[in-house]
């Protein structure tokens, strides 16, 4: 990225937001539907800079677990950095502070508690070089639904 950033919970949240009513379905068979509010994953993305050549933008939560996406869902309008959930301040076992909301994918994509974000042009180097933990554990790094 041009603009290497730390962004701040206060910071997100004075950025233009979006809410979006989706539902999101979990690969263990169960679907909710919520309202997701937040700042587009590609707002923050602009701010930062993101060079021509990222392919790859990684999350990286307050534990062990990780995943990434490529840019296209990356950068889809409908892909958040959410804060809030039905109105309300986003709940803890939910993700709080700050979750990453990806509609077009499984449920396992949103990675909660996230701590950082990183752009990239490759995954090699990142875990087992798979894309996230998922696949790790058996689980597929593409998720469309």
């Amino acid at each position: 990225v041009a603009r290497p950033s730390s962004f701040t919970l206060a910071d997100l949240k004075s950025y233009p937001a979006r809410s979006q009513v989706t539902m999101q379905a979990c690969e263990e068979g169960w679907s909710v539907i919520t309202e997701s509010t937040g700042v587009p994953l590609s707002y923050v993305l602009n701010l930062v800079g993101v060079s021509p050549r990222a392919k790859y933008v990684v999350f990286f939560p307050f534990d062990d677990s990780w995943d990434s996406l490529d840019m296209p869902d990356a950068w889809h309008p409908q892909t958040l950095l959410a804060y809030g959930m039905n109105g309300q301040e986003l709940p803890t076992e939910h993700g709080a502070p700050v979750r990453l909301r990806v509609t077009r994918q499984l449920g396992y994509k949103s990675v909660k508690y996230l701590s950082s974000i990183t752009v990239t042009d490759t995954l090699k180097n990142l875990g087992k070089g798979l894309g996230s933990i998922s696949p790790e554990i058996g689980c597929s790094w593409y998720a469309g639904i």
